[in-house]
């Protein structure tokens, strides 16, 4: 049975970072492509990162670009999401999932259309 847990999520300052960990069972990490999406209330779900199983191809929603970094270690099947310079507009509950998604770029752009396995999520707050 494929399961995936989330943690590393809390309360965290303006400029501050958190990296969040979404550790993987019943499935090899590396053939499947695997993403971060988040959702604020009251707005839908957005793709924030994805890894592409299939060419190898890493991409970011535009408003994260050059301060979210997504990393993958397979021998540990755990994808990170390092956080930094973190803002109000950050906060969410960030979902990691995995799926036959072939493309990173359409992973985040379809916000998790295609994903097939999710995990239950971690509350991302960015407060002072």
């Amino acid at each position: 049975q494929v399961q995936l847990v989330e943690s590393g999520g809390g309360l965290v300052q303006p400029g501050g970072s958190l990296r969040l960990s979404c550790a993987g069972s019943g499935f090899t990490a590396d053939v499947r492509t695997i993403g971060w999406f988040r959702q604020a209330p009251g707005k839908e779900r957005e793709g924030v990162s994805c890894i592409s199983n299939h060419d190898g191809s890493i991409a970011y929603a535009d408003s994260v670009k050059g301060r979210f970094t997504i990393e993958r270690d397979n021998a540990k099947n755990t994808v990170y999401l390092q956080m930094n310079s973190l803002k109000a507009e950050d906060t969410a509950v960030y979902y990691c999932a995995t799926g036959p998604v072939p493309f990173a770029a359409m992973c985040v752009r379809t916000g998790g259309y295609g994903m097939d396995y999710w995990g239950e999520g971690t509350l991302v707050t960015v407060s002072s």
